[in-house]
């Protein structure tokens, strides 16, 4: 089995579902080939039959990229998927995603129907989608929650139909990373064809553990990640690209790669953020602004003495400039010696210990000093030497 992950990006269809921020044809246009410099496999490029705003994306999405699949995502109907085909047109490699429900949830209250029904419908999709002359990726919604047989038996059959990709997305984000990787091992020992396809993971972040989930997922089998820029996505959002690329590069032990080219993470996730009005949170992994900032007196000293201390991943690896010591009343006087030394000052050890006092004052009354709080306090103390 291979060892190489393909990275499908969804970045531009799941992740715009974000109340608040959809993108213009335009935006996208960027997004996608900053996507393609980045190393993503495969672009899910939009829902063309949801507005004409999608179809036009994924119609100019293909114009503009050349290394990546160019996917479009359909109902297992006629009219979604003749469209997807129409909007594919330009595609140097196409893609339709079709699909439906697996669990028995679904089946019952989404559509009312049968399991004989919905897998009926699955396989017409596969099919139906194949003949337009483009690859073929079979979604079973809400795998998470399916009944472990029947998804089997689901799995088989839009094999057997010509599905080149199969997603197993834990749509709800309800399964537990030993429970998800479970179900993808007996996908490999209960399908007899799965080796003729490849089996894809799209995992949601509703308890917190798409990402696990998604490890989960490549340690047992799977070999397509399906995820967003800064894991932005549906409710709580999707598996997060920096996290899962960085896992896999960090943890050499799993034996995957990827194509991705880390040290343009960073500027990827400010593009995306900015363009999408959506803020990344502070402590988010790998892209956030605290990712490698340090502020515990104990870490900074740490930190300082060897960066290994605690940081896993060095910053220039993810395209961040360089690791912060941020001074705070939890600061201590390792850190205040090394910032001062920054800033041109020298101090003995009596002088530093004066410093520090009258520094923790001042960090008890700003929360965060900055560089013009302490030429100010060295200012009261003349006999720093600059």
């Amino acid at each position: 089995m291979s060892q190489k992950i393909q990275i499908f990006d969804t970045t531009l269809r799941d992740g715009e579902q974000v109340p608040g921020c959809q993108l213009s044809t335009d935006e996208k246009i960027i997004v996608a080939r900053e996507l393609e410099l980045l190393g993503v496999d495969i672009i899910e490029a939009g829902f063309p039959i949801s507005s004409p705003g999608d179809f036009l994306s994924v119609i100019e999405i293909s114009k503009a990229v050349k290394e990546p699949v160019v996917c479009a995502l359909t109902r297992s109907k006629k009219d979604d998927i003749d469209v997807a085909g129409e909007a594919l047109r330009y595609a140097k490699r196409g893609r339709i995603h079709t699909g439906i429900g697996s669990s028995d949830i679904h089946i019952k209250h989404k559509f009312n129907t049968t399991r004989e029904k919905v897998l009926e419908q699955g396989v017409w999709a596969v099919q139906y989608a194949k003949s337009k002359g483009v690859e073929v990726e079979f979604f079973a919604e809400d795998s998470g929650r399916a009944d472990l047989a029947f998804l089997a038996q689901m799995v088989e059959a839009v094999i057997a139909a010509g599905a080149d990709v199969v997603n197993i997305p834990d749509t709800t984000g309800y399964c537990l990373p030993e429970l998800y990787g479970k179900r993808i091992k007996y996908l490999y020992e209960h399908v007899s064809n799965i080796h003729k396809a490849v089996i894809s993971v799209h995992c949601h972040n509703d308890l917190g553990l798409a990402t696990a989930n998604t490890i989960a997922g490549l340690a047992n089998g799977a070999r397509q990640a399906e995820v967003t820029i800064n894991g932005i996505g549906e409710r709580a959002g999707n598996t997060s690209l920096e996290e899962v690329a960085m896992i896999i590069k960090t943890h050499k032990d799993l034996g995957l790669h990827t194509n991705i080219k880390s040290e343009r993470i960073y500027a990827m996730s400010q593009l995306v953020s900015d363009l999408m009005r959506m803020p990344v949170q502070p402590n988010k992994a790998i892209v956030g602004a605290n990712a490698f900032a340090h502020s515990s007196g104990i870490h900074q000293d740490g930190f300082l003495k060897n960066s290994e201390n605690y940081e896993i991943i060095n910053p220039d690896e993810v395209g961040v400039p360089c690791s912060s010591i941020v001074l705070t009343a939890r600061s201590g006087r390792a850190a205040l010696k090394h910032r001062m030394e920054l800033l041109g000052y020298q101090t003995t050890k009596a002088e530093l210990d004066v410093l520090y006092e009258n520094f923790l004052v001042v960090a008890d009354e700003k929360k965060k000093v900055e560089d013009e709080d302490l030429i100010a306090l060295a200012a009261q103390m003349p006999i720093l030497v600059k």
